[in-house]
């Protein structure tokens, strides 16, 4: 059995990048602070607690669990957040990244799987958004992954290291048997809020702007389930295995879903209304970003599996169980 080392494998995607690897027959082993992780979403493997900028704490942990490849989640990912304290993003996600690189070239491993994101691109100038569309990030966040990538590329063509950098769109849903979710405090991502809304745990649903250029007026997103990303991790490991080279690919369902569509499903699968209040326009937040997913298809023989409903479905299914866990503690 093949072990993968996870830095992140605590958190909401990096969680159910574990339970895949270790349905497909590898060994997880989680490298994680806990400071956004939770201890009780590693159930598929060893934790082993660390700062991800700690290189002699990674170079021991690697040395002793001999890893064929390593997964990188570990990130701050609030694009707010990066706003208010550029540094702190940089630090966690362009300092924190480079020291997990040395650590690897330190014990002779050369294959990594990094988490990007969609937020690389900025603005878009065309739709789906391709992997060759230009890179203008526009928030620190956007940058620090931006950067990585980068440096990835860099280490690709010098022979040192081969990767696949992930574009995720927008991540959601849970494990459908309820094991694990997405479980942030504060929460901020659309489809939970909505649901905390639905639930009665918030008194509303705030829809920032009506006057987009869409199909509804509100902004246009694409949707994709938590478990076709950790499906893409480990093709892309697969990939990597096989001697494929680095590449950078989208994850998306390439099916973009407005604000209103996305609260109808909660309503459709879950029976309750979402209360909604009117807010204004966000700064920074584009009208449409959908992704075009051809590359992942040709050369990771990836494609997503599941629609809207099944996302929503899965998602308050959690936030219903999450909800009941608390009340019964109290």
């Amino acid at each position: 059995m093949q072990t993968v080392l996870v830095v992140g494998g605590a958190g909401y995607i990096g969680s159910h990048t574990c339970m895949m690897l270790a349905d497909r027959g590898y060994r997880p082993v989680v490298y994680d602070d806990l400071s956004s992780g939770h201890a009780d979403f590693v159930q598929w493997g060893a934790l082993e607690v660390g700062d991800v900028g700690d290189r002699r704490r990674l170079e021991a942990v690697i040395r002793h669990h001999a890893p064929v490849a390593v997964f990188h989640l570990a990130a701050l990912t609030g694009v707010g957040e990066s706003m208010l304290d550029p540094l702190s993003t940089y630090r966690a996600n362009v300092a924190n990244a480079i020291e997990l690189l040395a650590a690897m070239r330190a014990t002779g491993i050369d294959k990594l799987v990094f988490a990007s994101s969609c937020a690389v691109f900025g603005p878009a100038d065309r739709l789906p958004l391709v992997e060759d569309h230009p890179r203008r990030p526009i928030s620190p966040y956007g940058r620090s992954k931006a950067m990585i990538e980068e440096v990835l590329e860099d280490l690709g063509r010098s022979g040192a290291l081969r990767s696949v950098s992930l574009r995720f769109f927008n991540a959601a849903g849970a494990d459908p048997k309820g094991r694990i979710g997405e479980r942030h405090r504060p929460e901020t991502h659309l489809i939970p809020v909505a649901i905390e809304a639905a639930l009665g745990d918030r008194a509303n649903f705030q829809v920032f702007g009506e006057d987009y250029e869409t199909r509804d007026g509100t902004c246009l997103r694409d949707y994709v389930h938590v478990l076709d990303l950790a499906d893409a991790f480990v093709r892309a490991l697969e990939h990597l295995m096989a001697g494929g080279e680095t590449l950078a690919v989208n994850l998306g369902r390439e099916e973009g879903t407005t604000v209103r569509e996305v609260l109808a499903s909660i309503e459709r699968v879950s029976g309750r209304t979402v209360p909604v209040a009117r807010a204004p326009r966000r700064p920074g937040d584009p009208a449409a970003l959908t992704a075009c997913a051809a590359r992942a298809r040709a050369v990771l023989g990836w494609t997503s599996r599941y629609d809207l409903d099944a996302i929503v479905r899965s998602a308050f299914d959690w936030h219903l169980r999450e909800r009941k866990r608390r009340d019964a503690a109290g």
